[in-house]
This record gives C-alpha cells, structure tokens and sequence, in this order.
C-alpha cells in the first residue's frame, strides 16, 4: 500500500486542489514511477471539463510523464530499479488481442489511458504496466521530453504509418503545441516542409522549427498558388478549415492526414478524392515500439519540444494559462 500525493479537480470545470488517495500492492507487471516532470496537454483541460463525457471525479490528470522507477512487480523484466522513464496517454494493453499481437498495441479495443479511470500524473507518483514505461535516452532533457510522449508521438506515428519519404513535398496545418513538433520531424526527416498557419506572426518561428515555406491558412489566394504541390499534408488544428481549398493542394495520390480533432465532420466531394486518388485518414498515438523510435529518432538529431515550466503547485495557473492559449508551445510541471 503506497499513499500518493496528488492534485485533483473534484467536480467539471473546477481548479485543481491538494489530493490524497491510496495505490493497493503493487501487481507482478507493473511498475511506480516517481513523477519528476509532467506535461499539461490540452486533453487534460477536456477531460477535467468531461468534454468527451467519460471523466470520473476526483479527476487526476497528467499524461506526460517524466520519471524514476521507484518500485517494481516481481514479472517485470528489462527495468532497473531508479532507472527513468516515460509514461504517456496509454498504461497498459491487454497483450493477447490480434492488435497486440500485431504490434500496435495503441489500437487494442482493451486498452486502458492514463487518466481515464485511473489516476494520472499530477502526483508525487504513478504506477503503469511495463510494456508502456518507455526507458528515456540519456542525450533528452528529461525537463522538456514528457510532451514527445503524447503530442510527439502523436505527429510522429503518421511518419512512420504512412511510409512518408524524404523525397516528398509535405505540409503542416497549424503551428501550435503539435505542429511546433511534426515540423521539426519531417524536416530532420529530410522533406520539404511547408507550414500553413493563420498566424502571420509565426512566420520566423515556423521557419526556425524547420518550415521552409509559409503560407497563410485563410488566404485564398496564397492556398490556390501551392495547389497540387503535397504529397502528404498533416492537420494537427482542432478547427473547421477550408477542406475544398486544401484537398486542392495536394498531388496526385496526396494524402491529408489529420491528429486533431476537429469539430465537424470532414466534408469534401467524392471526385476530388477519386479524380487524382487522393485519400483522408487520421491516427491516435503510436505503439510502444514506434514511441522508442521517435526517442531514438530525437535523441540523433537533438529535437525537442519548446516548452514552459511552472512548479506543479502552480497547475491552477498553469492551467489557465494553457486555457487563453498562451502556451508556447508546451507547459510542464515540475515536481
């Protein structure tokens, strides 16, 4: 029995207040992490609002994290005691469904999330099963990694599920806490990276990130000039965007992927898809496997998440502050 110190909203829509609560003993697979940093993502700011209607309260959130191993079940193999690790959106999956058994471990109908049902990261500690403790390189900041393990990871999966080549022409949409990310993969990646922004104030940093060009989102004109120019553009916006005018930029056989969740439904005519075989798909994060390979990826090429660091008794104003969308581009909390 372990009593974790944590920090909790105990209704929707409320601050975050001090919380106790007790972990049983621990199971033979997994693994107590002793949290050092944790990211704020905007999923935590959804879920403490019960916005996707599956939040229990007290509501723990947290699922960027950054930390040590300070105790082990006894079946739990390839860990050392103290050695540190990440945790990010997923704690377990159940290992036998064909979806496992496959590899993707994130698509299994039975796996369990951080902080839906279970207590997550705003605490002195948390406890996950081994296969998604992921062992963090040395040569990463262990300050700033914790957002790789969920908005990263998010914008490096479609790299990776999509075959994308460093021969292609690509463009992000939306240069915020995951477009600030994918530009720097798919740059290091070796592609020509456009970024596609309604911000013109972040034209200079979309190009330090890795952009080579810029184009204004909202700007009819400038998306008419790049039409048919992509080979792969990824959406991380969580906006209703002019789907006509961007399905137009793409090539033939052009591929709009999209990781943010949009409002409304995706509308877009049957012959602009069909006419030059473009497509639309979308993903949620990656494997456990595909996440040791962005790490590895990061570490070789010194990629990281820009990001802001409060104290983690400061989350209320941490969490308002992400709230007005005054993050650049990530905040983290630090024990």
């Amino acid at each position: 029995m372990k009593t974790v110190h944590a920090y909790a909203a105990k209704s929707a829509g409320k601050s975050v207040e001090p919380f106790e609560y007790t972990l049983p003993d621990i199971g033979p697979e997994e693994i107590d992490i002793k949290v050092e940093y944790c990211g704020l993502c905007h999923s935590d700011l959804s879920m403490m609002a019960n916005e996707w209607g599956m939040t229990a309260y007290p509501f723990i959130g947290g699922h960027e994290i950054i930390g040590t191993i300070e105790a082990m079940g006894g079946q739990v193999k390839g860990f050392t005691q103290g050695q540190r690790i990440g945790l990010g959106w997923m704690s377990h999956s159940c290992l036998h469904c064909q979806q496992c058994f496959s590899g993707d471990h994130n698509l299994c109908g039975k796996a369990e999330q951080t902080i839906v049902g279970r207590h997550g990261g705003f605490a002195d500690t948390v406890r996950c099963h081994w296969e998604w403790a992921i062992p963090l390189p040395g040569e990463l900041d262990a300050q700033t990694a914790g957002p790789l393990f969920c908005g990263g990871i998010t914008v490096f999966n479609p790299i990776i599920q999509l075959n994308i080549k460093p021969t292609q022409r690509v463009g992000v949409i939306g240069i915020g806490g995951l477009g600030h990310m994918a530009l720097q993969f798919l740059n290091k990646w070796g592609c020509e990276v456009t970024a596609f922004t309604s911000s013109s104030g972040k034209k200079d940093e979309a190009i330090k990130m890795g952009a080579h060009y810029v184009v204004n989102s909202k700007d009819g004109n400038e998306l008419k000039k790049q039409a048919g120019s992509l080979d792969f553009i990824l959406n991380t916006a969580n906006a209703d965007l002019d789907w006509d005018a961007l399905f137009a930029v793409l090539a033939p056989k052009g591929h709009l992927h999209t990781v943010g969740v949009i409002p409304k439904p995706i509308s877009v005519a049957a012959m602009t898809l069909i006419g030059q075989q473009r497509s639309l798909s979308g993903s949620p994060l990656g494997s456990p496997s595909t996440i040791r390979t962005m790490l590895e990826f990061c570490a070789r090429h010194k990629i990281a998440p820009i990001t802001e660091t409060l104290a983690m008794q400061d989350l209320n104003k941490a969490l308002v502050h992400l709230d007005e969308g005054k993050a650049r581009y990530r905040l983290i909390l630090k024990i």
